[in-house]
């Protein structure tokens, strides 16, 4: 298992590698321990020009997922499962919207763009959302832990 983290943007308080054992633990929980899986923490201005060009939608948002081979794959073969990008600033900004630590955004974020990853789609219909949902309740219990 190969987690690389390029952190372009501080991440006030959190350690990454202490982010890249979550990780580690979501993947082996999710039977991907043999995959590798690429993070980028940014700000607002660079996940905007991500989602501009890859999703044809204006401004930041929280978190994108770039599965390897463009589209979600349940089974990859491939030793790369993909690529997720988070934006620092938005995650800030929600963490206090919400209440949330920052860390509790950060981890919601990660394991959300992970499940985009093995193919959990909660714009497809209500019910793959609460499925998706569910995966992500139970996930973060299992990086409560770490």
């Amino acid at each position: 298992m190969e987690i690389q983290i390029n952190s372009q943007r501080e991440i006030p308080g959190l350690k990454i590698q202490k982010i890249k054992r979550k990780l580690e633990r979501v993947l082996r929980d999710l039977v991907c321990h043999d995959k590798e899986l690429s993070i980028l923490f940014t700000d607002d201005k660079q996940i905007a020009e991500l989602n501009n060009r890859y999703l044809q939608r204006k401004g930041p948002t929280n978190v994108l997922a770039f599965p390897m081979a463009g589209e979600p794959m349940p089974k990859v073969e491939s030793a790369m499962l993909g690529d997720v990008a988070i934006s620092v600033d938005t995650a800030m900004r929600e963490s206090k919207e919400s209440g949330e630590t920052l860390e509790y955004t950060i981890d919601r974020l990660l394991i959300h763009g992970v499940l985009h990853l093995m193919g959990y789609d909660h714009e497809k219909s209500a019910g793959e959302a609460r499925r998706m949902a569910l995966e992500e309740e139970r996930l973060m219990g299992v990086v409560r832990e770490v």
